[in-house]
């Protein structure tokens, strides 16, 4: 595996990439396990940029761990993740009412548990994540209205 280190918004990350097998490939992204396929159309092999150093794949890439849904309508707003870490619990269902400061999940970041707190209130109207997903920050958590 070809271990990279990349540091984006302050956050750093260590990505190791495995052999490109047919359109797929395994990827280890700070110790946790993606299985990724590439588009087809992309190139298997990143290009090299004039000074050596990587300029990316384009194309389409999917990954086994699903995406962060896209925000709803604007009366609608919603909790992110506010660190990388996985979920431990949830404290609401669908159909919930909660107000500002209200903790919505537990989430586990470097053997720390912290609460998600929203910062408006409101109706729970989807929840977007289950227990046990691994998250990025920023990634949308549940959907409030």
């Amino acid at each position: 595996m070809k271990e990279y280190k990349y540091k984006i918004n302050g956050l750093k990350f260590t990505v190791n990439v495995g052999d490109v097998i047919d359109n797929e490939v395994k990827v280890e992204v700070n110790g946790v396990p993606y299985k990724v396929e590439l588009d087809k159309a992309a190139p298997q092999k990143p290009a090299l940029s004039q000074s050596g150093k990587t300029a990316g794949i384009s194309g389409a890439v999917t990954s086994s761990t699903p995406a962060p849904k896209p925000a709803a309508a604007s009366a609608a707003s919603t909790v992110k993740a506010p660190l990388p870490g996985t979920i431990l619990s949830l404290s609401v269902n669908v159909g919930d009412t909660v107000k500002a400061g209200d903790t919505v999940c537990v989430l586990e970041a470097m053997k720390m548990e912290n609460d998600v707190k929203t910062s408006h209130g409101g109706t729970v109207k989807k929840i977007l994540v289950n227990v046990g997903d691994a998250v990025l920050e920023g990634t949308d958590i549940m959907i409030i209205e």
